[in-house]
């Protein structure tokens, strides 16, 4: 699939989420990137499992003062997704659970709690 239909796609599946998810979402970029990054890879300590998605930020969880900042971001890689997805269903389906597992991390939602609620 080429990356602006990646990004469509994303941006659907952003736009179809509730609005009292979306709400909390001010300053926050979504970056498509093709891949993990070696880096990427080491820093999550990845022993053979696959990253759909990376949460970088202050969870707002965890801010106080907090003001003059870049905006967090949540980076969907592109090849994972394409991957594990035999349909456009099933691709349109992973890209939601992804977002928001992502989305979960920058509320402070945890690991453990976001397997719980059907997340993880």
């Amino acid at each position: 699939m080429l990356r602006r239909e990646f990004e469509k796609l994303v941006a659907k599946v952003f736009e179809e989420l509730p609005p009292p998810v979306l709400e909390h979402l001010d300053n926050v970029d979504i970056v498509i990137k093709w891949r993990p990054s070696p880096q990427e890879v080491r820093n999550l300590n990845l022993r053979g499992g696959s990253l759909f998605g990376l949460y970088q930020g202050t969870p707002l969880s965890h801010r106080g003062h907090y003001n003059l900042v870049l905006p967090d971001r949540i980076i969907l890689y592109q090849e994972t997704h394409e991957r594990v997805a035999s349909t456009p269903e099933a691709l349109e389906a992973q890209i939601r659970k992804t977002l928001l597992h992502e989305i979960a991390h920058h509320l402070g939602i945890e690991e453990h709690d976001m397997r719980r609620l059907g997340l993880g």
